[in-house]
């Protein structure tokens, strides 16, 4: 493997210069922090180990490097297709002015498109105050790696808007997506074909119909407009089951880790998931949906947290009622006979069987790695688990289903709303009577033959055809059962792979790494 030493030292020295432009050079205070040991301010004062080590994490895209270095060194591909793959394509960085009452705030956003092997790109857009480059240029990264584990031809892209749109009226935060897509517009990165958003932290269906409107407005007679944005409501396009997806696909992707023996052993416990403890961090889209989920197939939800703090009852909480319970009250604290639990983050740290951070990124680091006591990590947000942390947590024996394959069931749903957008049909809308049909046909011999007549809801149950939402169940479930089991064969064929998200970078690498050598590079 001569070509992978060599790909590795190239890749260390480009990362080596990449870094002077997109992160800040450490200060003397940052240079002094070795192995943990707080430095000396200069009036004496030490600072904190654990505000040390929190700082030593690399960044969000570094850390998608090292992940990426770490699975290229068992690829065998040459030097300098490693090299694309791994390089952020495109980055844009857009400053837009936006008229608010009698004054005009400029706004900064960004849209990165990683990789180009595929068209369109795709990924989201976030709506946040504290949102960076370097978080898009990882999650962008993510979506690259993502695509290509579930099997969906696109390259990976994402955005992101520096605002908090809850300080803003409601036509703000309208004026302020629709003059970021037209900066996308004029840039040429977005359409059917080219680039395709879709909701992430702090946008939704709103924003999404927003968009669409927005480039069908400039682009008069494109039969495939609607195409150009994922995430839409139905009634404007959108696909039923796309709202849940992300944590419907967690649910899939915690269940087949744990359907057989063999591989529930990997996570030292038993197969199946019935009386599994499970506590889940946020309670937003991919927080309740695998919360939710998870209940409903027989794990029991002993605690959840969120902004305001965490709840913890032994005995199990109804999520559906927690749920109902903030929207009333504006908080899951006082939830009944539950446990307050006033540090969110501490509820990680309490015993059981699946832990799903579901909120943002590092929120496993160098500071609580060595207190968690979970035996899997399901991590339903991106980039949850620090790469300090997941050292640390791989040398204690406890693995992750990681970030690029447990929550791609937002983009599995999204790539089966553009097929529907291009195609201009729903999915179901043809078949469906003929199904039900023929099902009819076949109860009614049943019956006859028999002599044994069912009950009007079995012979419903019998007769039904599949519509759009169960169209877009199976497809999402035979996705992730599909993608797992490529993780797992990359797994277990190669002993020097030894945790699954190397493994699943290995999968995306290899897909990636073939679609360039068969393709060819021009010119």
């Amino acid at each position: 493997m001569a070509s992978s030493k060599k790909s590795t030292q190239a890749r260390k020295k480009s990362s080596s210069s990449d870094s002077r432009s997109s992160t800040p050079s450490k200060t003397k205070k940052d240079a002094s922090r070795k192995n943990g040991v707080a430095a000396k301010s200069k009036s004496g004062q030490g600072v904190s180990r654990l505000t040390s080590l929190i700082s030593s994490e690399p960044s969000f895209f570094r850390t998608v490097e090292r992940y990426f270095d770490r699975a290229a060194d068992h690829a065998d591909f040459p030097t300098g297709i490693l090299n694309q793959i791994r390089a952020c394509n495109s980055v844009y960085m857009i400053r837009f002015p936006v008229r608010i009452k009698n004054d005009v705030k400029v706004f900064t956003g960004w849209r990165v498109q990683h990789s180009h092997h595929r068209l369109p790109t795709k990924g989201g857009i976030r709506f946040a105050d504290h949102v960076t480059q370097d978080e898009v240029m990882a999650l962008a990264a993510q979506m690259t790696y993502k695509c290509a584990i579930v099997n969906v031809p696109f390259g990976g892209a994402k955005g992101g808007v520096q605002v908090d749109a809850k300080k803003y009226d409601l036509d703000v935060v309208e004026r302020v997506t629709r003059r970021y897509t037209m900066e996308m517009i004029k840039r040429n990165c977005i359409g059917p074909g080219i680039d395709v958003p879709a909701p992430d932290y702090g946008t939704g269906q709103r924003e999404m119909a927003w968009i669409a409107d927005t480039y069908q407005a400039v682009s008069p007679g494109q039969m495939d407009a609607l195409a150009c944005v994922t995430g839409k409501p139905v009634s404007q396009g959108g696909i039923r089951g796309r709202h849940s997806a992300t944590g419907r696909g967690l649910f899939f992707a915690v269940r087949e880790a744990l359907a057989t023996e063999k591989n529930a052993k990997l996570f030292g416990m038993e197969p199946g998931l019935e009386g599994k403890r499970v506590i889940i961090q946020g309670l937003g889209n991919v927080g309740y949906w695998a919360a939710k989920n998870l209940q409903d197939g027989g794990t029991e939800i002993i605690g959840i947290a969120e902004y305001e703090g965490g709840i913890y009852d032994k005995n199990g909480l109804d999520v559906e009622e927690v749920f109902q319970h903030r929207n009333e009250t504006g908080s899951i604290l006082n939830f009944k006979q539950a446990k307050n639990v006033k540090q969110r983050n501490k509820l990680l740290e309490y015993d059981c069987d699946i832990l799903v951070p579901a909120a943002l990124e590092n929120q496993i680091n160098s500071g609580n790695a060595s207190r968690i006591k979970a035996k899997m990590i399901a991590e339903g947000a991106n980039g949850p688990v620090s790469a300090n942390a997941e050292e640390v947590l791989l040398k204690r024996g406890i693995h992750m289903l990681p970030d690029i394959y447990a929550n791609a069931g937002g983009v599995t749903a999204s790539y089966f709303e553009w097929l529907k957008n291009i195609a201009h049909v729903r999915f179901g809308r043809i078949g469906k009577r003929h199904e039900e049909g023929t099902n009819k046909r076949i109860v009614n011999m049943i019956e006859q033959v028999t002599g044994h007549s069912l009950s009007p809801s079995d012979r419903a149950l019998f007769i039904h055809g599949a519509d759009e939402d169960d169209y877009v169940d199976s497809g999402l479930e035979e996705t992730m059962i599909t993608a797992y089991y490529e993780i797992v064969d990359a797994y277990r064929s190669n002993s020097k792979v030894k945790d699954l998200r190397t493994a699943a970078f290995l999968v995306s690498i290899d897909k990636i790494g073939t679609s360039y050598m068969e393709l060819g590079i021009f010119p």
